[in-house]
């Protein structure tokens, strides 16, 4: 490994990087408007409940089947293959993966349409006593169409990971865009006609919208076969198999802690499951843009790392994309801290959305946002473990993690309600807790794995970022004090605004490298 070679890998992360980073932008601002639609359409009346309780299931059987699960054994092997010019090795392999997933889902999918009157009463409203016939009926049919969504998303998503193992990450994240666009379709164009109905059939073109925008680049690719195969005897198969087995369970435990926090927000005060469903979307907003762009970037350049055997240049990569998550992490969680309730209030405070509905979501954000930091490193530590072919160590730390937040959940919620506090803070807060132990336990054995993580200088950049971070929440303080009763707007925007540029400046005076390169590289644009 040479300097070099290092140095073009974190350029090669910090150009993909950048590239989905602008996709997740796009995004989170499609996304917010979707919500706001949402919000203002649905507020967290029961009829929203019941969406947001009726789409859980067929997420879990996503996620389960063709989720991270499958993308963290598949990109590897799959990369594996182009890196050594196997190519039609590598076209058989995604074609079984596609065929094998795609059956298992449909198959899943209608055995779950088939029982699901009594899956939404026994599981989603278990520990909602005296839950009317009318909420339930809603809830199963309303389950039923949007179990035509998870078979379309296993494909597009392995189409994905397809695209990201040859360095095309472009379409790939405009994905989730085209996927908002096809809720906004069914808000504008059904839901008046269809009421909540016409949301679930918005949710189900959102997710062949998702698919259908990436196929542009598939038909591009060089070399590209389909095979009419479920892979029976492959070896690869059995690999993809054997690494998606361990973090078939992880992703099990956390879909697990999903339904337990559905479950729990049901038996909570109404508006209770849309008030942590908006939160947390909220705090995912950053981690998106920030976290699982650079992830997504960073895992086919890792995988192609440890094919070469690069361990030391891997080292490197992930030690600079660590500072470069924090970087930006931390700063994010101190603004939406502050900033919560004028931010709730400004994006989705009109319509169906009231004052209480603000005060609901933006104490769940407070508890979400935590974690922020935790979700973020976790996000690329995982993926360096998948890139070394080892599922077992972050499924188990997971997995335990996982265990964890299930406990908490049931605690804190109780705790908070005795002291007074809205029960609902207590599901964020164990969801933080588990994933900030989650993190540090990744850390520690992702360094004794490398023998070494260039610790001296994350730990340097984590106290420079903290530093200009702190400088930003006085002034955010201050400021949000002088405006207080002035308009959400006012507040919300001119916050981030300032939050922005005092952040901006203390990493200059800190004399942050990243910022110095950034800022390098922009002279040599302009002197252009």
């Amino acid at each position: 490994m040479t300097a070099n070679s290092s140095a073009t890998a974190n350029r090669q992360i910090a150009r993909a990087a950048g590239t989905v980073m602008a996709a997740f932008i796009l995004s989170n601002v499609v996304g917010l408007v979707r919500q706001v639609l949402v919000a203002q359409a649905f507020g967290t009346s029961i009829q929203m409940d019941a969406f947001n309780a009726a789409i859980t299931i067929p997420d879990v059987l996503f996620n389960l089947m063709a989720g991270g699960a499958l993308a963290s054994a598949f990109v590897p092997t799959f990369t594996a293959f182009l890196t050594n010019d196997q190519r039609d090795e590598a076209w058989k392999l995604a074609s079984a993966v596609t065929n094998l997933v795609s059956l298992a889902l449909a198959l899943a999918s209608a055995l779950t349409a088939l029982f699901a009157p009594l899956l939404v009463r026994h599981v989603l409203f278990g520990l909602k006593p005296g839950v009317d016939s009318a909420t339930l009926d809603m809830t199963t049919h309303l389950l039923r169409i949007i179990l035509i969504a998870p078979t379309v998303f296993s494909v597009s998503g392995l189409l994905m990971s397809i695209l990201n193992a040859h360095q095309k990450f472009w379409l790939p994240a405009l994905a989730p865009v085209f996927y908002w666009i096809g809720w906004i379709l069914g808000l504008v164009f059904f839901v008046p006609s269809m009421g909540i109905y016409g949301l679930a059939w918005g949710y189900v073109i959102g997710a062949f919208l998702h698919l259908l925008i990436q196929v542009p680049d598939l038909v591009r690719l060089a070399g590209r076969r389909y095979y009419a195969t479920l892979g029976i005897g492959n070896p690869a198969i059995r690999e993809v198999v054997q690494l998606m087995a361990p973090r078939l369970l992880g992703v099990a435990a956390v879909q697990l802690n999903f339904v337990i926090n559905s479950v729990i927000s049901n038996g909570l005060n109404e508006g209770s499951l849309t008030a942590i469903k908006v939160a947390f979307m909220l705090m995912t907003m950053p981690l998106f843009a920030i976290a699982q762009s650079i992830a997504t970037a960073a895992l086919p350049t890792f995988s192609a790392q440890v094919a070469r055997n690069e361990i030391d240049s891997m080292r490197s990569s992930l030690a600079s994309t660590l500072r470069g998550i924090l970087l930006l992490s931390i700063p994010a969680t101190v603004g939406l801290i502050v900033l919560r309730e004028p931010i709730v209030a400004m994006l989705f405070e009109r319509g169906a959305f009231d004052a209480e509905s603000t005060r609901l979501t933006a104490w769940a954000l407070l508890w979400y946002t935590a974690g922020l930091i935790g979700h973020s490193v976790v996000e690329i530590l995982s993926r360096a473990f998948y890139a070394l072919h080892d599922t077992k160590t972050p499924v188990a730390v997971g997995t335990a993690a996982m265990g964890l937040n299930a406990l908490f959940s049931l605690i804190l919620p109780g705790i908070f309600g005795a002291i007074g506090w809205l029960p609902l803070g207590g599901l964020a807060l164990a969801n933080s807790l588990a994933t900030a132990l989650e993190a540090i336990i990744l850390l520690w054995l992702i360094r004794r794995r490398l023998q070494g993580l260039n610790g001296a200088d994350i730990a340097k950049g984590t106290t420079q970022f903290s530093g200009a971070a702190f400088g930003m929440a006085i002034a955010l303080l201050i400021w949000t004090q002088a405006t207080g009763g002035l308009s959400p707007w006012l507040v919300g925007l001119g916050g981030v605004t300032l939050g922005g540029l005092v952040y901006g400046c203390g990493t200059l005076l800190l004399k942050v490298p990243e910022i110095q390169s950034i800022l390098a590289f922009v002279k040599r644009k302009l002197a252009r």
